[in-house]
């Protein structure tokens, strides 16, 4: 008897995609146009090391100057491999869009596994939200930054028509990202091979090109510490974490697109290992180079009518023309980490709307039958963003707090699961990609650097901070938690009177896995 159910059950390695995903309760719904390169080209592209450091250099010069903006970037790196690690291992053994609030339900303790499951399903969605708000500001301040390197500085751009920028942009990705999975998945090869082309121009342009009077000594560009942020030289080192960690970050990307991907057990660790690693090597070696070329006056750079600490170096080496024929490149290349990112997170909404999650789930969970995507989810998670976008009118230090928002959100919703999966005492069953012996320890330094980080960036960038200077993450983060549980408990139309965790929308007794136990056991 043992042994025919052995027999019935092959085990994952031997299923094929779908009915992997059927095991795991769930039917193919999308088309698996995604091969193992693609889907690291989704996340390397989500990554985007140059454009990704051009975007958040203003918010690592201040915490440290030079040492906090290279070993800073070296530091927090080791640790994001660390996090990548535990992730991967989670996205080979359950390989699902549900991703973070599934495995949270599936390793928690039954007591508490619907209520962490609900929890995390919305500060996924919020870490979305935020992300994909910060990666468009950027390339709505990068815009602005062209023109008034065009202008001359002539032209300085208000917070309105940045916002007005903003929200073409966040158009412009809702129009792409709905388009068919096939024609997405062969843009990865476009986005790889200009993010590598920009990673080379810049560390070649800079040494080439830079004027002799903004070169730094090695001393300098290793050692010279400067810290204009008012906090503490060893808090401010940390704070300097900021640049890599919503840099190298969206480690669940590749996970929400498993359902798209061929063998996906083995094409998502791929995508989470290499796209880290390679982004963590690349993003290093740019942080070097702008150290040596940057010049000695850090404040200078920071406050220049630009806008822009990188197309300042840029402006200072190459001048004017060289600068803006970079800069375009800039500007597509993180474009392009936009349209990835509302890609991968519609994907995250569409599974959360398939378990019933949201309240409008019943509008989200569908599928384009044109080009079957969830557009519907597509537009809905464009305009969060776009609501979201109007912090900027709180000032310019509130919408620094979307930025530290993804990332708090994200890691919140990565060290649950990590956590849960050691705590919950429910079976995990390893996938290709296992780290044995050395799950443990990845989990517990990959958890412990999360919460950390959490806490930190919890802070204001300043001490005593006034209104306008306030840390809006905490405020956020909060009401998104509260808001989520004030929706769960509400009575009698409250989650916890019908939210069940993930629901199977297999047909069990036609899936293909089911028709092979049939086979077997005949």
């Amino acid at each position: 008897m043992d042994s025919k159910a052995e027999q019935a059950t092959p085990p994952r390695e031997a299923l094929n995609d779908e009915d992997l995903l059927a095991q795991l309760g769930y039917k193919q719904e999308f088309k698996r146009d995604f091969s193992r390169l693609e889907l690291f080209g989704l996340s390397f592209s989500i990554v985007g090391v140059v454009q990704s450091i051009a975007a958040v250099l203003l918010f690592s010069l201040p915490y440290g100057g030079l040492v906090g903006m290279v070993w800073g970037w070296f530091t927090c790196c080791c640790f994001l491999i660390v996090v990548a690690l535990a992730m991967a291992e989670l996205g080979s053994a359950a390989p699902t869009a549900g991703g973070l609030y599934y495995w949270t339900f599936k390793f928690s303790s039954p007591k508490y596994r619907r209520l962490l499951s609900w929890l995390i399903g919305y500060v996924n969605t919020a870490a979305y939200i935020a992300g994909m708000a910060s990666v468009d500001w950027g390339v709505a301040t990068q815009v602005m930054a062209a023109a008034n390197i065009g202008s001359d500085g002539q032209f300085v751009a208000t917070n309105a028509q940045l916002y007005g920028v903003y929200c073409a942009i966040l158009v412009s990705h809702a129009v792409v990202a709905s388009s068919a999975t096939k024609i997405i998945a062969r843009l990865q090869h476009l986005y790889v091979f200009l993010n590598i082309a920009l990673f080379v121009v810049v560390i070649i342009a800079l040494p080439v090109a830079t004027p002799k009077q903004f070169h730094n000594s090695a001393s300098f560009a290793f050692g010279h510490f400067e810290n204009t942020s008012g906090w503490s030289d060893g808090y401010a080192f940390i704070m300097s974490f900021l640049a890599p960690a919503w840099t190298v970050a969206g480690f669940d990307t590749s996970v929400h697109i498993s359902e798209e991907a061929r063998n996906a057990p083995r094409a998502v660790p791929f995508a989470i290992m290499s796209a880290t690693i390679l982004s963590s090597v690349l993003g290093w070696l740019v942080t070097v180079v702008l150290a040596f070329y940057i010049g000695n006056d850090l404040d200078s750079v920071i406050g220049n009518p630009i806008g822009q600490p990188m197309a300042t170096i840029f402006f200072n080496s190459v001048g004017k023309q060289g600068t803006l024929a970079i800069w375009a490149f800039m500007i597509l290349t993180l474009w392009m980490t936009g349209m990835d990112y509302l890609i991968a997170g519609s994907r995250q909404l569409f599974a959360f709307s398939r378990d019933r999650g949201l309240p409008l789930s019943g509008l989200l969970y569908n599928i384009n039958p044109q080009t079957k995507t969830p557009v519907h989810a597509v537009i809905f998670l464009a305009f969060m963003a776009l609501l979201l976008g109007l912090l900027s009118f709180a000032g310019p230090l509130a919408i620094s707090a979307v930025f530290t928002m993804s990332i708090v959100c994200q890691y919140v919703g990565f060290a649950t699961p990590i956590i849960a999966r050691f705590i919950g005492g429910q079976p995990f069953v390893p996938g290709p990609f296992n780290l044995g012996l050395m799950s443990g320890p990845v989990a517990f330094v990959a958890s412990a650097y999360m919460i950390f980080m959490i806490i930190v960036f919890m802070f204001p960038a300043i001490p005593n901070p006034t209104s306008h200077s306030m840390n809006y993450t905490a405020v956020v983060l909060g009401g998104t938690l509260l808001l989520s549980l004030g929706y769960y408990f509400f009575p009698r139309y409250g989650g916890r009177h019908w939210f069940t965790g993930p629901v199977e929308t297999v047909d069990r007794t036609t899936s293909n896995d089911e028709k092979r136990r049939s086979s077997l056991e005949t």
